[in-house]
């Protein structure tokens, strides 16, 4: 199902596709548009930001900034949960359950913060792999505005179980 694209990239329109799919959120709490490079040591991703997300209305009354939360989570998603879902599937050869629940349990963020996100702006998340064994994916994360400017950058943790929950 991947393609080896140069240097490795396996990213093609089908696997950013199925990542998508196997991402764990709602849409009102999914913050990844599309996947820009994929590989077993790298994600590149982006989001733009909804003018009406729920989190703009008291954050902050009448001036509107992108809570950090939301920034560390945007970089979690793309650099950690999507990069750890795309190792998962390559252990399994692409050949993953469908209906297979992916949990993504964040561990540790150590995030340093240079510029505001404000409703509307486009940002682009890269992430490079430190390691990924015994199930924990540790990267080192970027967040970059549309100037191509650090917003924001630091070290994330993590595991993506796969849980089988009855329904």
């Amino acid at each position: 199902m991947a393609e080896n694209i140069a240097g490795n990239n396996y990213f093609n329109r089908s696997m950013n596709n199925h990542i998508l799919n196997h991402l764990p959120y709602k849409s009102s709490f999914r913050f990844v548009d599309n996947i820009s490079l994929l590989s077993e040591n790298e994600v590149r991703g982006e989001y733009t930001l909804k003018q009406d997300s729920f989190f703009y209305e008291d954050h902050f009354a009448g001036n509107p900034v992108t809570p950090g939360v939301i920034i560390t989570e945007i970089m979690a998603q793309i650099g950690l949960v999507v990069l750890g879902i795309f190792l998962i599937l390559k252990e399994t050869d692409f050949n993953f359950n469908d209906d297979a629940d992916l949990f993504p349990l964040l561990t540790s963020t150590d995030v340093s913060f240079f510029k505001m996100v404000l409703p509307g702006q486009k940002v682009t998340v890269i992430s490079k792999k430190q390691y990924f064994r015994f199930g924990k994916l540790k990267c080192y994360v970027e967040m970059l505005d549309s100037e191509h400017e650090v917003v924001a950058k630091g070290m994330f943790s993590g595991i993506i179980k796969n849980i089988d929950i009855k329904k």
